[in-house]
């Protein structure tokens, strides 16, 4: 018996699984001059001739292209998700407070030309992505979020969903839940990006995302957008949330039990994908 044991033991086949894949990639922006980096995740099922949707993954303020991959309390999620649901995951790193937009006073900031006309195209030339915005998708936390919602409505060719974490939904500091030193200092940053006036009031700057909400109707692309009770951005999702009601737009916004923690955005980062693959086309 113990023998016939021993047999079945050694008989049973070894599986090896294959695992997500993340490249570190340098990118030359001739819009600014200078090199980027990104992190890219590849599925386990990336070989052969298949092609792949791509999901854009933004990184907060002061953050960098590897955030997501070093900051989330379970280690190895960007990975699991790209596995999961066979996306390609992009990284990218921007400037620490550059909002994703580009800047009509810096030639050092311009982040939305970046992303838009040279990241992407880069990523579609070098991968094996399916090269259409069915295909394509763009999420963010804080910054990050403020950056996938701009720019998906201002170039809604690129993409079929946005959202956004915790995301600067209004880039105006007198809505945000800070200390007056930290309000101070965005405010003179903003300033030295966008000039004097920032237009804070309605009608709102289209560098900010609230001043974006009639071209969301437009473009009717896919939106969701959360934020934890207790993050000090709330107001401005909330006033966000308003403004698309109000004009009709249609969305998907929750708010839940959390505040601006990596805790939350390691949590909501399955949710956010849940919404987004049902809007791309594989």
């Amino acid at each position: 018996m113990k023998n016939c044991s021993l047999l079945l033991v050694l008989l049973l086949p070894t599986f090896v699984f294959a695992q997500a894949k993340v490249d570190t990639i340098e990118v030359f922006s001739q819009a600014m001059n200078k090199t980027l980096k990104a992190a890219v995740t590849t599925p386990p099922s990336y070989d052969g001739t298949k092609q792949f949707a791509t999901l854009y993954l933004l990184h907060g303020g002061s953050g960098a292209f590897s955030d997501w991959h070093q900051k989330v309390t379970q280690p190895g999620l960007v990975s699991r998700m790209a596995e999961e649901h066979e996306l390609i995951i992009v990284t990218p790193g921007v400037g620490p407070h550059s909002y994703y937009f580009d800047s009509p006073k810096m030639d050092s900031v311009q982040y939305e030309t970046y992303i838009t006309a040279e990241l992407i195209p880069y990523i579609d030339k070098t991968y094996k992505t399916l090269a259409q915005k069915e295909s394509r998708a763009i999420t963010g936390l804080s910054m990050g979020g403020h950056g996938a919602i701009i720019l998906s409505a201002k170039h809604p060719d690129l993409f079929n969903a946005a959202t956004s974490m915790s995301g600067v939904m209004n880039i105006d500091t007198r809505l945000w839940k800070v200390p007056a030193e930290f309000s101070t200092l965005r405010q003179s940053q903003q300033q030295e990006m966008l000039g004097e006036d920032l237009l804070y009031d309605a009608p709102f700057s289209t560098y900010t995302a609230v001043g974006l909400v009639d071209k969301m109707k437009e473009n009717r692309i896919a939106l969701l957008m959360d934020c934890g009770v207790d993050d000090f951005l709330l107001e401005t999702n909330r006033q966000m949330h308003q403004l698309l009601l109000e004009n009709g737009t249609p969305h998907d916004y929750t708010e839940r039990p959390g505040a601006h923690t990596w805790e939350y955005w390691t949590d909501a980062l399955p949710f956010h994908l849940l919404f987004v693959v049902k809007h791309l086309t594989r």
